[in-house]
């Protein structure tokens, strides 16, 4: 396992180069941007949109929404998540010209759909006081080419979620701060009681993987010229990966799929004692041991350990507002999405149960947030005051790719074979060779 430091590259180049990447997606399409974005499609009474969407708490957001609002109603449709084919979905609707008017996508596949087509360019209807409200590594996502294309909604900075008493049965006193005191305390959690593991390595879900490469200055997509640079097996990315399968192979942590069976039962059981997730993992795990009546009080939260000990980290999700490339309703979607995104009520709607811990892109919402989520499962902590640290430490500058699908199904492909052989630096080989199939495939220069 390499243990060099990685070196930071210059912002300005690669603010330019991901604007050079939001060009080379854009070119794939010649009208990607020609939507009417300033008509509310009405001349008179309220505008009704159409929006998909399948985030915890949506549909009491769209009711608060509709009951505060005369001049925009929103029609609401649950789908399924986006990989679960809620994007297929969308995708096929916007090739047959009947998408709705407004839809989610995650940061990761705005990229995908902006190049598809599916995606209306909204920047005339988003001012610089707009973009002033989100997080800047927010902002940075949602645009390509110095064009806006979508509102974001949440970020996801990674934290670290840990059983407390399970840790004190070990002797340690103190979560870890860095990778290799992480792995030393998963060598005592493992002796001290020999069927807990420190964590679980997750096969189904690259998302993770792409975080902590992020967290570690990964760039996995550049632009250059018209050119892509695709460098997913880099090596900041090899060091995570050999990190990762060593742990594997010693034994230190589990592999089991997301939100399995598998998976759940053994944080039940107390044979899993930690989570390396993001922010709004505080409400999914607390909602995924809501049968268990002794577990709440005994999780905490941690920052995520970095390699060097100083705050670091990536994006684990987070989803946005985008208008799809047929709407004639921009103008009234972008007032539903700022208001959702941008408001007090807004953010209260969404997580009025207490089970979301979302983490709002615009950071003065987050004691709105912070008040409306119920912290009994970890014991009363303020586990919003470490997620405010660490979306002040996501690295900035990162640029998904086009084609994220091809690049995460074929990670997912490899890391199937795990337990016969694979291995994690396998797995994103295969994702590197695919995507840049896919890329060339599409017709777009790649240099690697």
């Amino acid at each position: 396992m390499s243990t060099t430091p990685t070196t930071a590259r210059p912002r300005r180049a690669h603010l330019a180069a991901a604007a050079t990447a939001g060009v080379l997606a854009l070119s794939l399409v010649a009208a990607c941007g020609s939507g009417s974005s300033g008509d509310t499609g009405a001349s008179s009474g309220p505008v009704t949109i159409t929006f998909w969407g399948w985030a915890k708490g949506t549909q009491d957001v769209v009711n608060a929404f509709n009951a505060s609002h005369q001049d925009v109603h929103v029609d609401f449709q649950q789908i399924p998540s986006g990989v679960a084919g809620g994007y297929a979905k969308i995708s096929d609707a916007a090739k047959a010209h009947n998408a709705p008017d407004l839809f989610n996508v995650e940061y990761a596949a705005l990229p995908d759909f902006v190049s598809q087509g599916a995606v209306q360019d909204i920047t005339k209807l988003v001012p610089a006081s707009l973009k002033d409200k989100y997080l800047p590594q927010a902002v940075e996502l949602t645009t390509l080419a110095k064009k806006s294309w979508g509102l974001p909604l949440d970020a996801a900075p990674q934290a670290l979620f840990y059983r407390k008493d399970l840790f004190a049965q070990a002797g340690i006193t103190t979560p870890p701060k860095t990778w290799d005191e992480y792995r030393a305390d998963a060598q005592k959690l493992k002796q001290a009681v020999p069927n807990t593991r420190i964590g679980t390595f997750l096969p189904d879900d690259p998302s993770t993987l792409e975080a902590l490469a992020w967290q570690n200055d990964a760039h996995w997509f550049t632009g250059i010229g018209d050119t892509w640079s695709v460098d997913i097996n880099s090596p900041e990315t090899k060091r995570v990966t050999d990190y990762w399968q060593q742990l594997i192979a010693d034994d230190l942590v589990r592999v089991q799929p997301s939100f399995s069976q598998q998976w759940t039962a053994s944080l039940q059981k107390g044979e899993t004692a930690g989570y390396v997730g993001a922010a709004w993992g505080g409400g999914v795990l607390k909602s995924t041991l809501a049968s268990s009546p002794d577990a709440a009080g005994k999780w905490a939260v941690a920052p995520i350990p970095t390699w060097d000990g100083k705050p670091a980290s990536g994006m684990l999700g987070g989803t946005t507002f985008a208008v799809s490339k047929d709407s004639k309703k921009a103008q009234a979607a972008v007032e539903f999405a700022t208001w959702a995104t941008t408001t007090p009520e807004g953010i209260q709607a969404r997580i009025a149960s207490g089970t979301s811990s979302l983490f709002p892109a615009d950071p003065d919402l987050v004691p709105t947030a912070k008040a409306a989520f119920k912290t009994d499962f970890y014991g009363g902590q303020d586990i919003y005051s470490v997620f405010v640290d660490a979306a002040k430490a996501i690295r900035p500058d990162w640029q998904w790719g086009p084609a994220m699908s091809v690049t995460n199904n074929a990670m997912k492909d490899a890391f199937s074979k795990l337990t016969s052989g694979g291995t994690v630096g396998a797995a994103v080989d295969a994702s590197q060779q695919a995507t840049l199939a896919e890329l060339r495939n599409r017709g777009l220069k790649v240099s690697r």
